[in-house]
Formats: C-alpha cells, structure tokens, sequence
C-alpha cells in the first residue's frame, strides 16, 4: 500500500472518529495532495488548491452549485452599456484578524494576479482588462478596451480568488486539524433563530483510495476525478447513481511538444490525426455522454462559432484507412528488417492513461507505427492537454495554441486571434475567431479527441449539480441550495 493511500486511510480514521459530534458535517476527499491556501498568482492550482481556494478565498464572484454566477466579496454589481466597465460594490465583511475589506486591498490584489510578472494561470485571459481600481472604500471598478461578456465566468474561478497575507474572507474558515482540515461557516438566520454552522470536513489523497471509503460509507462526496482514473470506479460497488459526471467543456487532446523531429512535419501531424478512432476512444475510456470531437471548438461558446470539422470528419475509418497507409509508407519508407517509426506519447501513468495508450498502439499500429509512453513532454513527441475552460469564450480555446505558447504553431493563425482581441464589433470577433480556428486546424497544431471526462461521487447531498465548468462549491450541500 502507497503512502499516500496510508495517509489517506489515516485521515479519514480521524474524520470517522468526529463524524457523531460534527453535527452532520459533510465528509469530502479531493483528488491529490492535502490542499493549502496559495497565492494564485505563484503558478498553476492543483485540483485539490482549486477547490480549497474557492472555498475559503472567493473572488468578486463566485459560481454556485449549478455554475451560474453569485455574489462574493462583491454583493452585488453593473456593467455598462457598452461592456467596458464593470463596478463592483463589496459587501462588508473583514479579514482573519478583524481588518475591514476595503476595495483598495481588493483592487491591489486583483491588479497582482494580472501583472506582467504573474505566473497565474488564467492571467492571459484577462487581457482586455486595463484598469482595477478603487472608487470608494466599497466599490471596486474594472474597465475593459473590448467588451468581454464572459468576464464574470473568469472572476469566478479561483485563479481570481483574493488572497490577502495567506488567508482569504470566506465563504468558509480553515481551520487544520492534524492530518485533515475542517471547514465551516454560520449561515444567516433571523434574530430569534439560534445561529446554525456548516461545516465540512475536508481530506486528500489518491483516487482508488478515495473510491474504497466512498463505497464503504466513509465519506459522502469524491471530487477531481478525470478520465485518468475513471476507470476505478468501475471496480468498487458503488450504489446506483452515485457516479456523477459534469458535461464539462474545454480542450481533451494531443499537442506536439517539439518544432524538431517527425511530429514538425505536418503531413505526419495530419497522418496522425486522421488516423484516429476517436468513437473507439470514447467508448474505451467510458464516460457516459462524451463524444468524439475533431474541432477546436465545440457547441456553446460565445457567438456560436461553426467549429471547424476537418473534411474527413464525416467519413468511416474503414473508408480512409487505405489512403493513410499509402501515405504512411510514403512518409515512412523502410525497407525489411528496419525498425518501425515510434512515437512517443505522455499521458499519465493510469488506468485511463493506458487506455489512451492502448486505442493509439492500435489506431497507429495499422499504420506500421509503434507508440510508447512518455513520462513527461520533454521526452515526447505528442503530450496529453486534459483542461476544462474557465468560460464559454472561444479565445481560451485558440490562445492556447498560438506561437510562443506551443512549439509547434500557425503564424498565420495569430493575426486574426490578436484582431479579435482589439475589435469592438462582436460579429467580426467571432468570424475572426473562426478563421483562426480553421487555420490552426488545417496546419493540426492539436489534435483534439473530445471534451474533458470530469466526474464525482456523491452520497445524499441534494445541493450538488453536475455544470460546465466543474467547479463544485461545497456550501449548502445538504440543504440544496447550492448557493
């Protein structure tokens, strides 16, 4: 046994133990490393920081159980007419310690998350964004050079959560007990009602780990799994309906990780790319609702952009297998005895990474192509992007991939992205968007395969919705709200 499914099982002894004097305390384990409060804008969250972070430390906005936005530090807020200005009016309230929150303080730390010297995640996103400042000691305002309708999407997410001296203003407060960390909160009531506290306890660790205690009524809510660990799910017995999975948007694909090597050329890339059966893929790795995807884009996104779906899309494996191994051997000639091309892959080392693999090993091996696992992307030639959006803009999806970002790119394709970025008429961001888009594929700077697999165990908690965005808060679980 692992450390940490020791660790794991050694925490949730210790919430076991407390489950009678919690008063009804809703037991949750995250996928990964026992969460801290960080800086966002130090790097990338983990799952497990994400989650810790939007529950102690909301932004302006925050989403509720069904993704929708709702008030945070801000109680409520307007934009202008024209969409370039945003005002804020923030609730009172005060820090850990007593100090009154002031919109300068949360101005300052927005202004933080987005300066050129940040390493947050979502910085790039925010870039129409050229001023965050404090009007009045309550009213924070941010002015945009183009309106971005999806802007309140990203303030909720917890890259944008604020952060002050490593403590946060809530919903919930931290409090680490040993190896687990409990969290809690005192929710409105009238002024004869005895005051009633939230609380939930909250644990990490490995997914197998995770499931076992959930099928043993251990705990009551599993959040983080993807498609890498999915397949664990299906051998614990798990009571029906308790398998829960978000219909979540974003980018589930291959990306070339080096200008150098086979994977520059694009007849390769595209080779690749068309030789995949993406409906075996699906149905291998097993999510229930996920689709085969060949476009960038998918349905939904700010101004119902066509996706750009390569020609072939719409025809059979079987009808263009013959072509491709023409062209394999073209691109490829060997002569007996030589050693077939290999490509290296790097997905994660788990269950569903070995199902990823093995779909490949057989898509590619009718090509006389052989396929091995890569560890990390600096020893591969294709790695695996797994990300959800943060909002329903097509920009996430296209940035993603333009040059300096990806080794392998489209110049082309970042004229009409950076266009996009400036104009003012929404009509030609999103016939600018589709071009860039259609670029980008033509030249298969990714090869998307479909939509993230994300999906959560729960036990009798009406409060928690399936949404887009996988952000799952853990207020109101019980009562089902979801606020």
């Amino acid at each position: 046994m692992n450390r940490g499914r020791l660790l794991l099982l050694g925490v949730l002894a210790l919430l076991g133990g407390c489950q009678k004097g919690e008063g009804g305390a809703v037991r949750a384990v995250v996928v990964g490393d026992t969460p801290e409060v960080v800086d966002p804008a130090a790097g990338p969250l983990t799952p497990a920081q994400a989650l810790l972070l939007s529950s102690v430390a909301q932004g302006l906005v925050r989403f509720d159980a069904d993704g929708n936005i709702v008030g945070g530090l801000a109680e409520r807020w307007n934009v202008s007419d024209d969409g370039l200005l945003y005002i804020f009016r923030l609730q009172s309230g005060t820090w850990p310690g007593g100090r009154k929150i002031v919109a300068e303080d949360v101005a300052r730390l927005l202004r933080r998350e987005i300066a050129r010297s940040s390493r947050n995640a979502l910085k790039d996103t925010a870039g129409a964004v050229t001023k965050v400042l404090a009007m009045t000691d309550r009213v924070v305002a941010i002015q945009l050079f183009a309106p971005r309708p999806h802007l309140l999407q990203l303030l909720a997410q917890p890259e944008f959560a604020v952060v002050r001296g490593g403590q946060g203003s809530g919903p919930f407060t931290l409090a680490p007990q040993g190896k687990w960390l409990q969290l809690s909160r005192t929710l409105p009531s009238g002024e004869d009602e005895e005051p009633q506290v939230e609380r939930v306890l909250l644990a990490a660790g490995p997914t197998g780990a995770a499931v076992c205690a959930f099928a043993e009524r251990k705990v009551d809510l599993v959040l983080g799994g993807t498609f890498a660990d999915l397949p664990l799910t299906g051998a614990a017995r798990l009571p029906r309906g308790t398998l829960r999975f978000d219909p979540a948007a974003g980018l589930f694909g291959l990306v070339p990780t080096s200008a150098e090597g086979p994977l520059a050329d694009r007849a390769v890339r595209d080779l690749l790319d068309r030789a995949i059966d993406r409906a075996a893929l699906v149905g291998a790795l097993g999510g229930p609702d996920l689709q085969p995807r060949a476009s960038i884009f998918e349905a939904g996104l700010d101004g119902n952009i066509p996706p750009a779906v390569p020609a072939w899309g719409g025809q059979p494996l079987a009808e263009r297998l013959p072509l491709l191994a023409a062209e394999a051997r073209r691109l490829f000639p060997r002569e007996a005895g030589d050693t077939p091309p290999v490509v290296r892959v790097a997905v994660p080392r788990s269950p569903g990474g070995a199902l990823l693999l093995q779909r490949l090993r057989t898509d590619w091996g009718r090509l006389g192509i052989m396929v091995a696992h890569a560890d990390d992307a600096e020893d591969a030639d294709l790695a695996l992007i797994d990300q959800v959006a943060p909002s329903v803009s097509p920009a996430w999806y296209l940035r993603s991939f333009r040059c300096g970002v990806v080794p392998v790119c489209e110049p082309q394709a970042d004229a009409p992205l950076e266009a996009a970025r400036a104009t003012l008429d929404a009509g030609e961001r999103s016939r600018l968007f589709g071009e860039a888009e259609r670029l980008m594929r033509e030249a298969v700077v990714f090869m998307p395969l479909a939509a993230p697999a994300r999906w959560s165990l729960v036990r009798d908690l009406p409060g928690f919705r399936e949404n887009r965005f996988a952000r799952h808060p853990l207020s109101d679980l019980r009562n089902g709200s979801g606020r």
